[in-house]
């Protein structure tokens, strides 16, 4: 169901995207649209931190992709710790 494609290496890596395929189509096959998702985490700092660390390791997303750590209000009859937010918009293809 789900296709992953690896990055070329002539790619910028601050791009943030996957690459376009080779502007030939083969016969049969579909062409690729480029779609961009948000991904979004909330929690602490350092659960930010590392879950950004672990998608990195995995060749997922650099660091710098994300934005930087915004603040989430926290409701007046929660008593949860401090919660912060980080966003990062990625370029997938699809058929």
């Amino acid at each position: 169901m789900f296709e992953y494609l690896e990055p070329d290496t002539n790619d910028n890596p601050e791009a943030g995207s996957l690459p376009l395929p080779p502007s030939g189509n083969s016969k049969g096959t579909r062409p690729l649209t480029p779609e961009k998702v948000r991904h979004m985490l909330y929690g602490s700092l350092a659960a930010l931190d590392r879950t950004i660390k672990i998608l990195h390791a995995l060749g997922y997303a650099d660091p710098n992709d994300w934005s930087d750590p915004i603040p989430v209000p926290s409701s007046a009859e929660a008593a949860t710790p401090a919660q912060w937010m980080v966003i990062m918009t990625k370029t997938i293809l699809l058929e």
